[in-house]
């Protein structure tokens, strides 16, 4: 029997089986998983960088939209990013060239928020510069960026950091610095004249460090193949477009097969849904990276949200998400009845819904997104409703703010 051929029916075969029992023996649970080493021997010969100025998101297009909306939403959010920041208080922000290393959230998330304060103050500064471009067209804040990031590149910050395996936060705080800073980047480039130079240290600084960063696998049966991969896949991706690496850019398409191949029959991220009362937060964290992910490789003209890999597509992630969202029993035995939502008070989750919505109807998630929007994360696309919300989709925010602090906790069809 051919290897495909053997693996998928072997992929079939541990689907039908009762996850309880795949759980037993600890590793066992994760039978299925595709390996790290199974993944590098893909064939993804087919995908190749095609325009290294697509970025996530057609930017011409959506400023010619954002001058004739009237869109309260959306008008609201240029206003306030029309008057961007101070390039020169941005500027003497001091790049961040040595890394101790970084307590873990859930046992010390006081002691975490601290040391990673200067971290998402780096994020939160290229998202806001990108958004004040896009905002208001004016080039100031396009070249005030990429200055920015020059003054990173020729300080070599973030190249030095902790890896431990047993304490990998550091290691794990760097993917969004590195994937915030190419999104970002991404939308300023090609409206950028002048500054050839400084742009080419940057490019070449964002290599290294997907480079430099990646090579590190992480744990087996843990962050070499979970939510983890995918964030490292989506600065794989944007990086490999703007630099033209098609090898890199193949990377950040393997996490879309990789989720595919483990995708249970009902939908289930198996690494993600193996987190216990967190089970409902990491299948959507998970989605929030691969549907990102996929919106870049889309960019470059590939088909990749029709995708079908060992009989799954992503939709199928996404239905599950909202099944057990409105009614956690249907984890089954995957994972404990009383699930933690507070999650869902925060908007910075559901950005990649924003960009699912762009390419398909689903009414469960329009109902949800209006109640969160403006949604924003600060590295993983910064801005995403003014980037992509329909105009048509929502006029005004959700003002009952009780109401939407506590409708997460008993079902969203309720």
């Amino acid at each position: 029997m051919p290897l495909a051929v053997a693996k998928g029916f072997t992929a079939r075969l541990l689907r039908t089986l009762p996850f309880a029992l795949l759980a037993m023996g600890g590793s066992a649970a994760l039978a299925d998983t595709l390996s790290r080493e199974e993944r590098m021997e893909l064939d993804l010969s087919e995908y190749r960088v095609t325009d290294t100025d697509a970025g996530y998101f057609d930017v011409e297009a959506r400023m010619a939209l954002l001058d004739e909306t009237d869109n309260s939403i959306l008008l609201q959010l240029q206003d306030e990013l029309e008057t961007g920041p101070s390039c020169r208080q941005m500027l003497n922000f001091k790049p961040i060239t040595t890394r101790g290393g970084i307590p873990g959230f859930y046992p010390s998330p006081e002691e975490w928020e601290l040391a990673t304060e200067p971290l998402f103050a780096f994020e939160d500064s290229v998202s806001v510069l990108a958004g004040s471009f896009v905002a208001s067209g004016d080039t100031f804040y396009a070249d005030c960026l990429v200055r920015f990031l020059h003054r990173w590149a020729e300080a070599k910050a973030l190249t030095t950091f902790v890896f431990d395996p047993n304490d990998p936060q550091a290691w794990f705080a760097s993917e969004s610095m590195i994937f915030a800073a190419a999104m970002a980047y991404s939308i300023v480039r090609p409206h950028v004249d002048g500054l050839q130079e400084e742009r080419a240290e940057v490019e070449q600084w964002l290599h290294g460090l997907a480079l430099q960063h990646s090579a590190f696998p992480g744990q087996p049966e843990e962050s070499c193949c979970n939510n983890h991969f995918y964030r490292r896949a989506l600065y794989a991706s944007m990086i490999g477009v703007l630099v033209e690496d098609d090898d890199l850019f193949r990377f950040g398409v393997s996490a879309v097969y990789s989720a595919l191949h483990d995708m249970t029959e009902e939908g289930a991220l198996p690494l993600e849904v193996s987190r216990g009362r967190r089970a409902t937060h990491y299948q959507n964290y998970a989605l929030n990276y691969l549907i990102t992910n996929m919106q870049i490789i889309q960019r470059q003209g590939y088909d990749i949200f029709n995708l079908e890999y060992e009989g799954n597509d992503i939709h199928e992630a996404v239905d599950y998400l909202f099944q057990i969202l409105d009614n956690p029993a249907a984890l089954g035995d995957y994972a404990p009845l009383e699930q933690y939502t507070g999650f869902l008070r925060d908007p910075q989750y559901f950005t990649w819904m924003e960009i699912y919505l762009t390419h398909f109807d689903h009414p469960p998630m329009e109902r949800f997104l209006t109640r969160v929007r403006p949604t924003y994360n600060r590295s993983a696309g910064g801005y995403i409703t003014l980037y992509f919300m329909d105009p048509e989709a929502q006029q005004h925010v959700y003002l009952n703010e009780k109401r939407r602090r506590t409708e997460a906790f008993r079902g969203l069809n309720n």
